[in-house]
């Protein structure tokens, strides 16, 4: 479910209220942990952070016009995605968050490559999100992304 919102604060002001307290939440958490350099948008239809073209001048390759995502949150039909492409691109992080989703004890992980899954608004771990989103600077990112995608074209 794309959103045509251009602004993250009319992103949620159009969300339905047992969706509007959770986004919020993991939008202060998010912003709270995530170092410095990352800038806050609208990007695909959903609330964003990227690397700004000031820090990467290149863009992100699908769309060179965008910033580098990183982080991303969206309402979808059933249920809230967080998007991060960290956990997609480092195998390292990825074991990590896994097993500490598991110890946070609120159920099975519903997760796809970048993206996880919640349901049940009153099962996001919303402070392991926050530690998930301060594990990775826009330095960090940025090498990654160069070593898994840009130079596989």
């Amino acid at each position: 479910m794309q959103s045509k919102a251009t602004t993250v604060e009319d992103y949620l002001a159009e969300l339905p209220e047992d969706r509007k307290e959770a986004m919020t939440m993991l939008r202060k958490i998010i912003k709270k942990n995530l170092p410095k350099g990352f800038q806050e948008c609208m990007g695909y239809g959903m609330m964003g952070y990227s690397v700004p073209h000031s820090l990467y001048p290149s863009g992100y390759h699908c769309d060179p016009k965008q910033p580098l995502p990183f982080m991303s949150l969206a309402s979808q039909k059933n249920f809230i995605a967080v998007y991060h492409m960290g956990v997609y691109a480092d195998p390292t992080l990825l074991d990590w968050f896994t097993k500490a989703f598991a110890e946070a004890g609120v159920g099975k992980l519903d997760m796809g490559k970048s993206c996880i899954r919640f349901k049940n608004m009153n099962k996001i771990p919303f402070d392991l999100i926050g530690e998930l989103a301060s594990k990775m600077t826009t330095k960090d990112w940025i090498a990654m992304y160069e070593k898994n995608y840009v130079k596989s074209r």
